[in-house]
């Protein structure tokens, strides 16, 4: 089964970059990562920029509204997701949480949907 793994922290929040703390959480990234890969579960993964660069499209009254910016306010922002192939629900929190940024934002386990699109 295919979950979507959306990986969300606070901005500002977790080490510096450019301080030992940030090495070695990149280093926990690539751990985890290699470990996906190498399990057999990984079936892809990408940073996203942030908020300030994305645009938001709603079309109400058959009008378009083009606005910059996330379609939400909250405090977390998603800066990347990964899609895992694993047996349920339970693997995919295995891993979960071994991603470095539960300790100080979230990781929202969500299935794919059985409806797959046509590319």
């Amino acid at each position: 089964m295919k979950y979507m793994l959306l990986l969300r922290h606070e901005p500002e929040t977790g080490p510096a970059e450019g301080t030992p703390e940030f090495d070695a959480e990149m280093a926990s990234w690539g751990e985890v990562m290699g470990e996906l890969a190498q399990a057999g579960s990984m079936v892809a993964a990408h940073g996203l920029d942030t908020e300030a660069t994305a645009t938001t499209v709603r079309i109400r009254n058959d009008e378009a509204l083009v606005s910059d910016g996330p379609f939400a306010e909250t405090k977390e922002s998603f800066f990347s997701y990964i899609i895992i192939d694993v047996a349920d629900l339970d693997a995919a929190l295995g891993w979960a949480k071994k991603m470095p940024n539960a300790t100080y934002g979230s990781v929202e386990v969500r299935p794919l949907s059985s409806h797959e699109q046509d590319a």
